[in-house]
């Protein structure tokens, strides 16, 4: 049993070969073969706590991780012609993906995307890179924001993520009075 309590170690007989880990709250379980002698278990606890770190981190990004991905995607698809002053998370919006300012150009993303595929968070800062060319939603917006190849698959993504509570709610609702 490793000296952390965090970590929890389930050893199965049916298990041969497979090492596997997850989170569960405050806690790491790692489902290990009951075979293993104590040495090579606390090594795949350790192997399998850095993969765990490793994925997160890639899930969440830090602010200077977002703003080089956001000169990237400037680079990649809208050739360069717009530069980001600041690009970061923020705890603060609750009803938007993302939101920028063109007078100084930055741009905030909501820390709600964190941990949401790459693709979703690239077409958020194209979105909001294309923001800093042309201001509303009009039609050399969406030419521009479609240059983004996943930009309709992601869009549609959001939406779901989005209108997911509210189905729920329906689908409770109907629940309660019946409906099937």
């Amino acid at each position: 049993m490793p000296a952390d309590p965090r970590v929890e170690v389930r050893r199965s007989s049916r298990r041969r070969r497979t090492v596997s880990a997850y989170r569960d709250g405050d806690k790491t379980v790692v489902l290990v073969p009951a075979g293993l002698s104590h040495a090579e278990e606390q090594q795949w606890v350790e192997l399998m706590l850095e993969r765990l770190r490793t994925r997160e981190q890639r899930r969440r990004p830090s602010d200077t991780a977002l703003r080089t991905r956001a000169m990237e995607l400037a680079e990649r698809y809208l050739g360069g012609q717009v530069r980001p002053s600041s690009v970061r998370w923020v705890d603060n919006q609750n009803t938007r993906w993302g939101s920028c300012t063109p007078e100084d150009g930055s741009i905030r993303v909501s820390r709600r995307l964190s941990g949401m595929p790459g693709w979703v968070v690239d077409y958020v800062l194209v979105h909001e890179l294309v923001h800093l060319l042309v201001p509303g939603h009009g039609p050399e917006f969406w030419k521009l924001v479609n240059r983004y190849p996943r930009s309709e698959r992601a869009r549609g993504y959001l939406e779901g993520v989005s209108d997911a509570p509210r189905l729920a709610a329906e689908g409770r609702q109907d629940r309660e009075d019946g409906v099937d």
